[in-house]
């Protein structure tokens, strides 16, 4: 099929280079698909953005508590110069993306463009990508995900290939089957804190009665190190995770990019804009724009790979293939809820021994025990997030609120719940004509759950409340951060095993072209509710391998 781009000409010089593979995108898929070409004796050059922070000299390196009773400068750590954490104060879904992290979130809506009424998108053109933020949560699918999803059980052996390189953390407990269960060479849970604790021995006191209802509870799945691995050290339990990652404890894709740039095999290119692609004979030529020079540019590679993430890739896709159709992909996003929760037991509690700012506990409801449709929520103790974001939930003036919350803080937790997605006619994306942006088009995007959808999530949801309930927790608000808000997309140009427009081959493989892989999650046909970071790059390393050894196998 012929490619007709769909973006108008702009008057620069073109310069063309000729590479053997081209990743797209430093974020996860594109770090993990870079490492194993290149350790199967691949050249490969990535193209990126890549913005980077501003000021890298202001990471913290005290702890939490040493900070806030000494430092007089803090308000820049956790309200910005600009106070622009404050000016977020009614968005619960952003307080990962603390000040020293706006970079992850800078330029895209400029360059990315959105158009929609329903959807809060969360993309990132950073250096790493949304790893910078990412909340270290690392999760395996199950067989019967694994299935739906479109992925072969084989690809455990891609998860056991990413383990190692990435080091993970968790518990030997309830929560096991759902996380990393069958996988060697995890480290030992990191330490949580004495409000987690005491929930986790309600559970244990309840075991009986909190399982019969469907939930498991247990320690985290981090890909954070609670022992050193290489150069990388262990965690230091200083709560700062948000903040900065001292000694490389936690796992970002910045961390492999860097120790990719010492190969001289491989090339890093920033401030790149891939903008479409095509095939000219044995070559795939990439089109993009410098956004430091203002200059269209060409390459030419044998191979290349989008790690762009499902909402740029579809973007890219549209542009190159699309012609002068108009072309609706269909688009997954897992539903997330936050729950304010109190635990009346510890109340005044003074806890001040290290802990880490990421998640203490893991709690997944499996109603029918198959590990096949699957809620999981996160539970977060709340100090280094900050008592002014959740001011706004108590029912009482400031002044009040604030000292109340001084005794109530040791006692307050955060659940953040995922529910899985499935595709159905009211959520897609499209590409539309927007002069105003660099490639004269923005992603339509509409979102909506079905009536039975609606249903099943305020039932699942109910079931969550009561659960923690019993573990001596209740609920002092539930807040919707709108669709979109977790970050989490997939879907765009699902698994086939039959030559279809605008969907993947089970290698990765686009239909329709010869060597133009997707690494990212656009390929999955179903989006379970556990964090998906581990197996998109569980999938980028196999469709890396798929394209080294053009071997295509049917699944």
């Amino acid at each position: 099929m012929p490619y007709t781009c769909r973006i108008s000409n702009i008057n620069v010089d073109i310069k063309q280079e000729i590479h053997e593979m081209v990743v797209v995108g430093s974020g996860f898929t594109g770090a993990m698909a870079a490492q194993t070409l290149l350790e199967n004796s691949c050249r490969v050059l990535m193209l990126d953005i890549g913005l980077k922070p501003a000021e890298t000299s202001a990471s913290p390196q005290q702890n939490f508590l040493k900070i806030r009773t000494e430092n007089s400068m803090q308000y820049k750590l956790w309200l910005g110069k600009n106070f622009e954490a404050v000016a977020n104060i009614r968005s619960i879904s952003t307080p990962r993306f603390t000040p020293l992290r706006s970079y992850v979130l800078e330029g895209a809506s400029k360059l990315l463009p959105v158009i929609s009424e329903s959807f809060n998108t969360v993309q990132s053109l950073s250096y790493g990508g949304l790893g910078g933020a990412w909340n270290l949560g690392a999760h395996m699918y199950s067989d019967s995900e694994l299935k739906q999803v479109g992925l072969p059980p084989s690809i455990k052996i891609a998860y056991q290939a990413i383990a190692d390189r990435i080091g993970l953390s968790a518990g030997q407990d309830d929560a096991l089957p759902y996380t990393l269960q069958g996988l060697n060479n995890i480290q030992e849970p990191v330490k949580i804190d004495a409000n987690s604790r005491s929930i986790y021995q309600k559970y244990l006191n309840k075991k009986k009665l909190i399982n019969s209802r469907g939930f498991m509870l247990g320690k985290p799945s981090l890909a954070l190190l609670t022992d050193r691995k290489g150069i990388r050290q262990s965690v230091a339990y200083d709560e700062m995770e948000f903040y900065s990652n001292q000694g490389d404890s936690a796992y970002r894709p910045a961390v492999t990019i860097e120790q990719l740039q010492k190969n001289p095999s491989f090339r890093y290119v920033p401030h790149a804009l891939l903008l479409s692609f095509s095939e000219d004979g044995e070559y795939t030529v990439a089109d993009y724009f410098d956004i430091a020079s203002g200059e269209r540019r060409t390459l030419k590679c044998k191979k290349l790979f989008l790690c762009t993430g499902a909402l740029s890739t579809a973007r890219i896709v549209l542009r190159s293939m699309g012609g002068q159709r108009e072309v609706k992909l269909p688009l997954l996003s897992d539903t997330q809820k936050f729950f304010t929760l109190i635990q009346p037991s510890v109340l005044g509690m003074n806890d001040t021994e290290p802990r880490t700012a990421l998640a203490q506990l893991m709690l997944f409801h499996d109603p029918d025990g198959s590990n096949s449709a699957v809620s999981a929520a996160s539970i977060y103790s709340y100090r280094t997030l900050m008592m002014f974001r959740i001011m706004k939930d108590i029912p009482l003036n400031f002044r009040e609120g604030r000292m109340l919350l001084q005794y109530f803080l040791p006692a307050i937790s955060i659940m953040d719940v995922h529910h899985p997605d499935a595709n159905s006619p009211v959520k897609f994306v499209e590409l539309i004509s927007s002069p105003a942006s660099i490639s004269k088009d923005a992603l339509k995007i509409a979102y909506a759950l079905t009536p039975e959808e609606q249903k099943n999530i305020r039932k699942r949801e109910a079931k969550f409340s009561a659960t923690m309930r019993a573990m001596g927790c209740y609920t002092l608000r539930k807040t919707d951060p709108g669709f979109g808000s977790g970050g989490h997309y997939a879907g765009c140009l699902p698994f086939s095993a039959y030559k279809r427009d605008f969907h993947l081959h089970p290698s990765g493989r686009i239909y329709g072209t010869k060597n133009v892989y997707v690494a990212d999650g656009s390929g999955f046909r179903y989006l379970p509710a556990k964090d998906p970071s581990l197996t998109l790059m569980a999938n980028a390393h196999q469709v890396a391998l798929n394209a080294i050894l053009e071997s295509y196998p049917v699944y």
